[in-house]
């Protein structure tokens, strides 16, 4: 009995001292922590609708693009497309001159021939064409090339009249006169013409021709033959 009295109060003391250690004060348990397990994230329907639609864009631009192809394709093919030719046939001077502000005027007239090597396509010359001659970097006169429509392997001859004014009259004159001394004056004469294409009955959209004749002619004596020693004409067509 004696033994047992001893032994419980032992018991006792280690439960208080087991119970003091676990709930020490500035002490806390640690409990593993149980995170929530969230539901997986589903793509947005309007995500969705905007992968869609970019895909159909793209499909789109891309049949554009292949259908354009095919059909530059077919249409150099079936016609055959070619720039139409100019050659320059003729230049007089009618006046050329210093004025009282010291500037120069120059009338001219130019013939040119312009042919349309195409079988199947016809060109229609629209309004605002014009054709100039140049000295060096002076413009000395410009000219209207008047609307028309040019056939199927025609060949037509225009007359243009050419009129204009330039500054520095004196230094240009000057350069001229001693360029006419040797018999060989440089001139650039060059053209820009808007012009549509009729392939068929259809008739399509506006582009340009522009060119560039390199002359070389022996004098610029007014109302006079000028004989053309050279010429070298190149054109290219512009959207």
């Amino acid at each position: 009995m004696g033994d047992q009295q001893k032994v419980h109060p032992v018991l006792q003391m280690e439960a208080n001292k087991t119970k003091t250690t676990t709930t020490a004060p500035g002490k806390t348990d640690l409990l593993p922590v149980q995170r929530p397990i969230l539901p997986p994230v589903m793509p947005s329907k309007n995500r969705n609708m905007c992968c869609k639609i970019f895909c159909w864009v793209l499909s789109l631009l891309v049949i554009a693009v292949i259908a354009l192809a095919i059909a530059v394709a077919v249409v150099y093919f079936v016609f055959h497309p070619k720039l139409p030719q100019y050659e320059v046939n003729s230049l007089r001077v009618t006046n050329l001159g210093i004025n009282l502000d010291l500037s120069i005027s120059a009338e001219f007239r130019v013939e040119i021939t312009a042919r349309n090597p195409n079988k199947k396509i016809g060109i229609y010359y629209e309004k605002g064409g014009h054709i100039g001659v140049w000295y060096d970097k002076t413009k000395l006169c410009e000219g209207p090339i008047p609307r028309f429509y040019q056939g199927h392997r025609n060949v037509t001859k225009l007359n243009v009249a050419l009129t204009g004014r330039a500054q520095y009259g004196n230094t240009v004159l000057a350069a001229l006169q001693q360029q006419q001394q040797t018999g060989r004056v440089p001139l650039d004469l060059k053209v820009d013409a808007p012009v549509a294409v009729k392939l068929g009955n259809l008739k399509m959209k506006k582009i340009r021709i522009l060119g560039n004749c390199k002359l070389v002619v022996d004098s610029l004596s007014t109302n006079n033959n000028i004989n053309i020693k050279a010429s070298d004409c190149s054109f290219k067509a512009k959207l």
